[in-house]
């Protein structure tokens, strides 16, 4: 038996979108708060993390009010290539790490962003 679902397709990428957008925005939030404590952690210097983190709250605001989504979906895959691209080659993080957070997380996160893209956001979008 398969349940008929398609109904909930718009509700779930809103969802998506919402709680991806929260993710996002709240990063960004904190390089800007903590630019000098996030950037010593990711490597990135005060001008980068900074960057970042306004990248991010762009991201999070685009994606959560379907603004733009699509663009906002593009930013937060660039970012989370640039995560993994740090954890795996230059810190040596496997996919799951037993002392650290795994680039697991950021595929998953690139994953909800490229769902997010080829939707177009879903129904619940303005632009």
């Amino acid at each position: 038996m398969v349940l008929q679902t398609s109904f909930l397709v718009a509700y779930a990428l809103l969802a998506l979108r919402i709680i991806t957008g929260i993710v996002f925005f709240s990063s960004g939030r904190t390089d800007l708060q903590k630019p000098a404590e996030r950037g010593k952690a990711t490597g990135l210097s005060l001008g980068g993390i900074k960057f970042l983190g306004v990248m991010e709250i762009i991201a999070g605001i685009s994606v959560v009010f379907g603004i733009f989504a699509q663009i906002g979906a593009i930013i937060i895959m660039v970012v989370m290539l640039g995560a993994m691209y740090k954890k795996k080659f230059e810190w040596k993080i496997g996919f799951y790490d037993e002392k650290d957070i795994g680039w697991h997380y950021d595929l998953t996160w690139f994953i909800s962003a490229f769902v997010i893209l080829a939707t177009a956001g879903g129904a619940f979008t303005i632009i």
